[in-house]
Formats: structure tokens, sequence, C-alpha cells
């Protein structure tokens, strides 16, 4: 069974790795050039398998708890921020620290920082669990309050005059949106942000599927189920109408997803290389597809500095 022999793949533009993703990859492998291994790292340094596999193999060690980094060892935060009480415990344990945490995600630890020095209450909208979410709820023991959705709102019961809202730099723009409305319907004196907290990455990727879903039949997302960003890709495009599928690799592509299919679309979240796409592309022309064709869409140039310590590698000498 094969898909008709004049299909097309088409490839949303943008896709793949943000420049947060790639500032910490770069930091663990920098870290690992300077200082050898083993590296440790607070958390997935960003969620995608086969990224995390390839920096374990090169000396990465990932851990949750920093009781199981040796003392005096080099420990990263993961792209996804820490809470303030897991800087303060890595600076007691007496750790060298780089700290991998998207600028993004940093400027929202500003804002909370901030807004509750000026006596704001927060409600921050995230994904309960995510290490994101419980980083950025982590630097303020108090004040704070976590809604996911519409109906989450309408269970806050919030007094205080002075409330703001900030949000998971990952979500989806629209339901975020129209958890913004329901706050501000429920709380008219809340108080938004100048820019809005979901990363230009985000926004990018997504209004990439908007713009390729009416022209295909079916979506593969390229990316690990953990990564909230390529969830909500997979997400969108079904919302939009597409049969859609979110594979890790190119080994999880099942033919009759598109056996007999015209034009299929492919994408990738922010956190999965773009080797993976080639490699669902290779699976694609496998199956059967002729053509592959890049679409339109913006050109991002943006690029975050690395931490002071990690600039200089040395050359390796043959």
């Amino acid at each position: 069974m094969n898909i008709v022999t004049d299909s097309e793949v088409l490839l949303a533009n943008p896709r793949g790795f943000c420049a947060g993703v790639d500032r910490a990859i770069e930091i663990v492998e920098r870290a690992l050039q300077l200082h050898g291994a083993p590296i440790y790292v607070r958390h997935e340094i960003v969620h995608n398998k086969f990224v995390v596999d390839d920096l374990r193999s090169k000396g990465a060690i990932f851990i949750e708890d920093l009781a199981d980094v040796p003392k005096g060892a080099t420990l990263i935060f993961s792209a996804h921020g820490v809470s303030k009480a897991v800087r303060m415990e890595a600076d007691q344990r007496g750790f060298q620290v780089f700290d991998a945490t998207c600028p993004l995600v940093k400027k929202v630890h500003v804002e909370v920082a901030k807004r509750r020095a000026e006596d704001f209450e927060i409600v921050m909208i995230g994904h309960d669990g995510h290490p994101e979410v419980e980083g950025t709820l982590g630097q303020s023991e108090t004040g704070m309050y976590l809604v996911e959705t519409v109906d989450d709102v309408a269970k806050l019961n919030i007094v205080g005059d002075k409330l703001t809202y900030v949000s998971q730099t990952t979500l989806s723009v629209d339901d975020c949106q129209k958890v913004i409305n329901a706050l501000k319907a429920k709380f008219p004196h809340i108080v938004g942000q100048k820019q809005d907290d979901i990363c230009y990455a985000t926004q990018n990727r997504q209004d990439a599927v908007k713009f390729m879903a009416p022209q295909v039949e079916v979506v593969i997302v390229v990316g690990s189920r953990t990564s909230s960003n390529t969830n909500r890709l997979r997400e969108l495009a079904d919302l939009l109408g597409c049969e859609t599928h979110q594979v890790d690799s190119a080994a999880e592509l099942k033919e009759e997803w598109i056996a007999n299919k015209t034009r299929v679309g492919v994408t990738s979240g922010a956190s999965a290389p773009e080797v993976l796409v080639r490699d669902v592309i290779a699976k694609l022309k496998s199956l059967g597809a002729k053509s592959v064709r890049e679409l339109d869409g913006i050109t991002e140039t943006i690029t975050f500095p690395l931490p002071k310590g990690l600039g200089q590698v040395p050359q390796q000498t043959v």
C-alpha cells in the first residue's frame, strides 16, 4: 500500500529548533568540552528524546533531585527554568552552575518578581506539573494562582485589588487568549503585560501550521510527547480539521496514515532537531511521496548569548 504517485510533502516554515533550545543544547555541549564528563543537568535540557539521548551519550547525566549531584560537580539548569528554592539549594551545595533557562522564560520570572514586589497577586496560565510552570510559580512563596482553562478561572476566589497575569511560554496562542478573556471578564481590574508571554517561536510555529493545514490532508508533527509546544501543534492541526499524527522519529510513521493522500504536511516542535524531519521526509519518499516543497514563512534571526564562562572552547589538536 503506497500513497498516490503524485503526492507532495509540504514543510511548515518555520519549524524545529528555536533560539532558546539552540542555546540550551550548546550550553551542555560546551560545558562537556570545557569541564569534561560527567555534567549534571536538572531535568531534561529540552523535551526531546533524541536530543537527551545524544547528550547522555556524550556524558550528560539528567537528574531531578540535587541530592543526586556529587559535591563540586558542574550543574546546568534546563531551558524550562527553576524555582528560587532550587537555585538556593544549588548555591548551598556549592555546585558550579550554568543556567540554560530560556531568556524568554527568564523574562517571565523577572516580571513575577517585579509584580510581587509591587504587592500584585499573580495568576499564571499554564499546565499543572510542567517544569516551566513549577519554576515560574516558584519565584514567589505566596500570591500565585495557577489556571489552565476557562473553567479554572471560574473557580478563582481572589479579593485583592492588585492583580495581574503571566503565562507559560509554550501554550496554544488561541487557548491562552480564551483564558485571558475569561480573567478580564471576571476581574475587570486585572492588569496585563505589555507583551504576550508566549514566545515568538511558539507563535510562529502555530501560525505556520495554520497556513499549512488547509493545503494538506494529513499532518505529521515531529517531536516528543513530553514537549508542550509540540503537543500544541498537534492539537492545533487536529482542530483545523486535519488528520494528525505525532512521532518521535521516522520509525513511528505508519503507512496507513498517508495511504492515498495527495498532500502530506510536516512540521516539528521547537525542541525537535531538523535531522528528525529529514528522516521523516526520507521515510515518506520510501512510501511513495514524489516531491517536497517548503512553504513560505517567517525567517527567524533571534539568537541568545551564552552564560559567562562558556564563551571559548579550546581547539582540538589532531
